[in-house]
């Protein structure tokens, strides 16, 4: 889980530039990624892009969209890669009302094992690219908020 938040935050601070983001941005803005969960260990990659995509939300202030789910192992360059638990994290997603699930590009024969019902109630984006999953995930920049506020050189959000 920590590689995973450090790949996040290395990928969405070497995109500063194509985010929109000040030169100088990460000078004057610390970042502290906390997932609680009372301490309870979390393994596995899974959440490269959820992380990705939390820290561009929150440097941009570009809301994620509502309805969205996603899955994803991220590299430094920004690739995403394959993760297990397909079934588990779709049937999840369903559950939970949402209806667009963002899935790594080399995932997508793990659908067949979902049932047909719900595959064809949801909406699937594949990507292989974390700037894809941004893309899927974020509100366009015309319709975002301003960056999160500073407190102290500390984002807030």
């Amino acid at each position: 889980m920590q590689e995973s938040a450090r790949a996040a935050f290395s990928y969405v601070r070497s995109k500063a530039r194509d985010l929109g983001l000040p030169d100088d941005y990460f000078d004057k803005h610390d970042v502290h990624l906390h997932v609680p969960a009372g301490a309870v260990p979390k393994d596995g990659p899974s959440a490269g892009v959820t992380m990705a995509t939390a820290l561009a939300s929150l440097f941009t202030g570009r809301p994620v969209r509502r309805n969205i789910a996603m899955t994803g192992e991220i590299t430094l360059r920004g690739q995403v890669l394959p993760v297990g638990g397909i079934k588990d994290k779709v049937l999840a997603a369903h559950r939970a009302g949402l209806d667009t699930v963002i899935l790594p590009k080399r995932n997508e024969p793990d659908l067949e094992d979902v049932p047909e019902d719900v595959r064809n109630s949801l909406t699937f984006v594949f990507v292989d690219d974390v700037s894809a999953v941004l893309e899927a995930a974020l509100t366009p920049p015309a319709a975002a908020a301003q960056p999160a506020q500073e407190k102290n050189g500390v984002s807030e959000a």
